[in-house]
């Protein structure tokens, strides 16, 4: 399985872009050594760092006419990775 699942396209992540920072969600068992060989490998920039942030799925319920449904959304790590000066990573190249 891949270590990169997808990009982050938000606008907090956006606006982190215009420093150079990329967002990404990733395979909740990679390490930052693993996420920073594969941003280099499959955009071709240099990574200077990678941090990491593991989330909780948050909690759901759903009313129906029998019963109440409860259950939780996917939990997933991000991974916000720093790459070298003057460096840009496009994600719309592809469309």
């Amino acid at each position: 399985m891949s270590v990169l699942i997808k990009p982050l396209v938000t606008e907090k992540v956006s606006a982190l872009n215009e420093k150079g920072k990329y967002g990404f969600v990733v395979d909740r068992k990679a390490n930052k050594v693993e996420i920073k060989k594969a941003v280099e490998k499959m955009y071709g920039v240099t990574v200077e760092d990678v941090n990491t942030m593991n989330y909780l799925g948050k909690k759901k319920s759903r009313y129906t006419k029998s019963r109440i449904i409860s259950g939780r959304t996917p939990s997933y790590k991000k991974a916000i990775v720093t790459v070298a000066d003057g460096e840009v990573i496009d994600f719309y190249s592809e469309i």
